[in-house]
Formats: structure tokens, C-alpha cells, sequence
């Protein structure tokens, strides 16, 4: 599985972020998994998903250098196997 970075994603309807000084827990209420996004950059990055058309807008948007994307779609991967974040369909 990988995230499309022309697609569009957002967290799940299920899941709530709960800030923290090292970036945020993501619990989803369905499945009860608990997840730890450890930098406060994929913790805007996830939310700001919801909000822009693609991924790699999500990431242009937070101004997150191109040479650090593989690194956050790796993270993003991880997020949507574990249906934190999910495809959304236009």
C-alpha cells in the first residue's frame, strides 16, 4: 500500500487527535487501535489532509521540504493501514 500524493485523504470520521508536547496520540474509536504521531510536522500535515485536494498539497501547505516527503508518506502509509486516515472520493 502506498499513499497516492495526488489523492485525496483525511482522518477518519472515527478517529480523535489529542495534542501532546512530542506531536499528538490518534485513537480510533472503531478499531481501538492507538497510534503516536511523534512530530508536531505530521500532526499538521494529517490534519490540514481534510482541507486541501491532494496530499503533497497537504504537505506544500505545512511547507514541508520535498527532499522530506518519502519520510512522510511513509508515516502516512503506516496511518492509512491502520485506517487512522482513509482516501476520500470526490
Amino acid at each position: 500500500m502506498s499513499i497516492d500524493l495526488d489523492a485525496a485523504y483525511g482522518l477518519d470520521d472515527g478517529v480523535a487527535l489529542r495534542p501532546e508536547p512530542f506531536g499528538a496520540l490518534a485513537y480510533h474509536f472503531g478499531n481501538r487501535r492507538l497510534t503516536f504521531l511523534r512530530s508536531p510536522d505530521i500532526v499538521a500535515v494529517v490534519q490540514r489532509l481534510s482541507s486541501v485536494d491532494t496530499v503533497a498539497d497537504a504537505l506544500r501547505a505545512e511547507s514541508i521540504e520535498e527532499r522530506r516527503w518519502p519520510s512522510f508518506t511513509r508515516a502516512l502509509d503506516s496511518l492509512e493501514a491502520s485506517d487512522m486516515i482513509r482516501r476520500r472520493v470526490a
